[in-house]
């Protein structure tokens, strides 16, 4: 167990450049299964998620190798192995095996996943999918049991009940092998959706409409990779540097960046004030002066991310007056809000509304990191706070930031990683 220590109220200069998206990590790596030849990621963030990736498909026969930024993924000697175990229910992501594993062997056995606790994240929109392609789903004691019929999936007109991206990825996965067309409306138009089919059309996939919310696939009998993939850089890792290059910079430039991805995160920054430079993979941002308070209410994209209203928090905290943050998509997302209380911030929500007051100062306190982006939000918050900072759980926020407390330390903030041995911390 590790503890974080942030020595806050340094101001921050320099450039970080943001790694791979994890939300396209986690869907790339299990969809590597379904090549028949080895597979080359490019930009791969090091983060937890892709080490417990690597150790489930070790479980299969598969073998992994990381050197820097780049994973070689060989799975010519894969064996199918149901997959309820502990490294499944500690990462969310483990569900893509459910698309991967029926796509690649016509069933699959994976333990429901586990990951931040920020609300329901039910999987029924995934068994349609999985239905309506022929497979038949059972539920065994927590532990999801997928079979497609003798003759394989077949292609099928699915229509979601909710924009899912993960139910979209999956019946991706499970749809590129199967027999016919499979048309997906009501599709997820991220752009790790984009990235997912760009790198399955490599490898001979036939997916058109991505990024749109109708996907079509005409199914092919084999995947075959021949090209390195270079993942889509981090978005959300990206908009968390913005946040604390605008409440604690001197001058940041975040490089490595597609800004039409963050179309709706900056343009709130900008009604809140903050001068940036947008060039074509980078964007300098500006010390900021006084800051307007703003409205947010996210959605799914290319509305404002969810994953981005924690990292965005503090910030709003140095805006004069009372700004307002309504979560369309977890409305439970708020276990910073009680840690960050305790540094002083002036912060509640009524009725799924959370309301954020200014702040003169932030002070250090010995804060926990529940979630992932809860964990950025108190990152933050550490830097712009006086005094020292403790963060505990910090493996949360591991796994979903590429080396995390280098980037910061380049650009000058006091951050050490330290061991955390007793409960009575916090």
């Amino acid at each position: 167990m590790k503890k974080m220590i942030i020595h806050g109220g340094k101001a921050l200069a320099g450039s970080v450049t943001i790694g791979g998206a994890k939300n396209s990590t986690v869907a790339l790596i299990p969809a590597a299964i379904l090549s028949e030849t080895p597979v080359v990621l490019d930009g791969v963030p090091h983060i937890q998620d892709v080490t417990n990736l690597m150790a489930i498909l070790g479980e299969m026969n598969v073998d992994c190798s990381m050197t820097e930024d780049t994973l070689t993924i060989d799975p010519t000697k894969i064996e199918f192995k149901p997959l309820p175990n502990g490294k499944i229910k500690s990462l969310r992501a483990s569900y893509y095996f459910m698309g991967a594993l029926l796509g690649r062997f016509g069933k699959a056995v994976v333990g429901l996943p586990g990951g931040d606790d920020i609300g329901p994240r039910p999987i029924d929109q995934h068994v349609k999918g999985f239905e309506a392609l022929g497979a038949v789903v059972t539920n065994d004691n927590g532990v999801v049991v997928i079979e497609s019929p003798t003759e394989g999936l077949h292609g099928a007109r699915i229509h979601f009940d909710m924009v899912s991206v993960g139910a979209t990825i999956n019946v991706i996965l499970a749809s590129v092998r199967a027999h016919g067309r499979t048309v997906i409306e009501n599709a997820a138009k991220e752009p790790e959706i984009i990235d997912l089919a760009t790198y399955l059309n490599n490898m001979g996939a036939v997916i058109r409409g991505a990024g749109t919310d109708v996907i079509r696939i005409e199914g092919v009998p084999h995947l075959r990779a021949k090209n390195a993939h270079t993942i889509i850089p981090d978005r959300i890792e990206a908009g968390t540097y913005l946040a604390i290059a605008a409440a604690v910079g001197e001058g940041v430039i975040i490089k490595n960046i597609i800004s039409e991805h963050l179309d709706a995160y900056l343009a709130k920054l900008e009604e809140m004030g903050v001068k940036m430079k947008i060039d074509e993979d980078s964007i300098f941002v500006y010390p900021s002066g006084d800051l307007n308070t703003v409205q947010i209410r996210t959605g799914t994209y290319p509305g404002f991310a969810t994953d981005l209203q924690q990292p965005i928090t503090p910030l709003l905290m140095k805006a004069h007056g009372e700004s307002l943050i309504t979560d369309t998509i977890y409305p439970k997302r708020v276990r910073h809000i009680p840690e960050l209380r305790r540094m002083g911030a002036d912060i509640k929500t009524e009725n799924d509304v959370i309301i954020i007051h200014h702040v003169d100062h932030l002070h250090g306190a010995v804060v926990s990191a529940d979630e992932i982006r809860a964990g950025a939000c108190l990152m933050l918050a550490g830097l712009m706070a006086d005094g020292t900072t403790t963060i505990i759980n910090v493996e949360n926020i591991l796994r979903g930031y590429d080396r995390v407390v280098d980037k910061l330390r380049a650009i000058g903030a006091d951050v050490t990683m330290a061991d955390y041995e007793t409960a009575d911390e916090h």
